[in-house]
């Protein structure tokens, strides 16, 4: 009897335990003893289980190492508590990753999605990076109230939800990345111990615990209005973007919206919409204007603004805002420039002060800064953004990094116009609302994903 009632405590405890599961729909990934389900690809790094933990340890190796999981996902949601016990460590979790094993001169390649785990000076723990192929897809800085939300040297909690072609990052609850990435539809998920090739970090370990999945009914969460959203499927929004007041400026079909700079009309030659692209065409290297700029038919004051562009070897183009016009004066469109230029070929970019005529600067007045491993290579495409707040302070970004920032209207605003050319141009740059302008300066290059949001009801 008493082996009769052992068995059905037993059994009804498993029923209850199951129940449970199959209830919250979470499954383990880590059984807290074994490394079971996982295996190791690429690196030669060191993984063990310690204290209920995943302990991964760096070694002085050419490559990263990962711990895959011998299954692969489509959509879910994914949770763990990770650790990283100093600055100079780094570490990320991919998902629908892949493996090449000709890959990396053979030794093997990791490629895929990742949730970056990055303790140093910059912060971008929660990004989301695209290992082995496409480099960064959201750095952290377009979430500035993302970044402070890692801890060194203590437990963090990280949440991804990947559903669709959306994928959202968190960290300690906070919302961190939000990108909209139509590749990989499927794959499977590993945890990263980061390359070293300076022997004095090799040792440096990264824990992972609490690794849970959840892979039926998913319900995303919402994120709080704010929060940019990079996309690289071309001129849509997502309901979030709708929701959060960002509009398309070009629909991906027509020159709605657009019009000559001075004429009331598109121009009807030069500028054309191709393949969801708005397009301006060669002039034959003149740098001689083709069809001539094109402004909003709105004007903005206080606005972010995003826009993707591909340049064609040697371009010359660029993207104005706060532009003034005067009707039946071509050539008469004045304002502040996000500069789109081949710095390597274009002989502007040795031109101006400092740089100040380069790639992403706010052209011949401050020079972008930025490293060149984030530029894109002509012929493919990258994402420039202008974000103008009430207070007058402007920040120009590419592709998700900082490069510049300074204040319209501010005295040291006004010394540098004073040593441009704009120096005779009366009150320059500091109209309270302009147009914003495509440049055509005989050169072939593309937009697309021009959207833009107001910002007059957010402090």
């Amino acid at each position: 009897m008493k082996k009769l009632i052992c068995l059905f405590l037993l059994v009804s405890f498993s029923l209850t335990h199951l129940n449970a599961q199959s209830k919250n729909g979470w499954t383990n990934l880590f059984d807290g003893k074994t490394l079971n389900g996982w295996k190791r690809l690429a690196g030669t790094a060191d993984y063990q289980v310690q204290n209920g933990e995943i302990v991964g340890t760096t070694v002085t190796n050419p490559g990263n190492t990962f711990l895959v999981t011998e299954k692969e996902f489509k959509d879910f949601i994914l949770e763990m508590d990770v650790k990283i016990e100093d600055t100079s460590s780094n570490s990320g979790v991919q998902v629908r990753s892949h493996y090449d094993p000709a890959g990396h001169g053979g030794k093997g390649l990791v490629y895929g999605k990742q949730f970056e785990i990055d303790p140093s000076s910059r912060k971008w723990s929660g990004g989301i990076y695209d290992e082995g192929r496409r480099d960064w897809l959201y750095p952290s800085s377009y979430n500035p109230k993302g970044q402070n939300a890692f801890r060194v040297g203590e437990y963090n909690h990280i949440k991804m939800e990947v559903i669709g072609n959306e994928m959202k990052t968190w960290i300690n609850n906070i919302p961190v990345a939000y990108v909209v990435d139509t590749m990989d539809k499927t794959g499977f998920i590993a945890l990263q111990v980061h390359a070293v090739s300076n022997p004095k970090f090799a040792g440096e370990k990264v824990h992972y615990k609490n690794i849970k999945i959840k892979t039926t009914g998913l319900q995303p969460t919402s994120f709080p209005p704010g929060i940019y959203v990079f996309s690289n499927v071309s001129n849509t929004l997502t309901g979030y973007e709708k929701r959060d007041g960002w509009k398309l400026l070009f629909d991906g079909k027509t020159s709605n919206g657009w019009v000559s700079a001075g004429r009331k009309v598109f121009p009807a030659k030069g500028w054309a919409v191709k393949d969801g692209t708005l397009n301006v065409a060669s002039a034959g290297g003149t740098n001689e204007p083709s069809g001539g700029d094109i402004i909003t038919t709105d004007k903005y004051s206080v606005f972010d603004l995003s826009f993707d562009f591909k340049m064609s070897t040697g371009a010359n183009s660029g993207l104005k805002y706060f532009v003034t016009v005067e009707d039946n004066k071509p050539g008469s469109a004045l304002g502040l420039e996000f500069q789109v230029l081949d710095d390597k070929v274009h002989p502007d970019a040795k031109l101006g002060r400092d740089g100040d005529r380069t790639l992403a600067s706010l052209y011949d007045l401050i020079p972008a800064k930025k490293q060149e491993r984030f530029i894109h290579p002509i012929g493919q495409w990258n994402t420039g953004r202008v974000v103008v707040y009430p207070n007058n302070h402007v920040e120009h970004y590419l592709n998700g990094i900082k490069v510049l920032e300074y204040e319209r209207g501010s005295q040291a605003f006004r010394d540098v116009v004073a040593l441009s050319k704009f120096k005779n141009v009366k009150d320059f740059g500091e109209t309270p609302a302009g147009y914003i302008l495509l440049q055509d300066h005989g050169h072939d290059v593309s937009f697309k994903n021009i959207k833009i949001k107001t910002l007059q009801n957010q402090k």
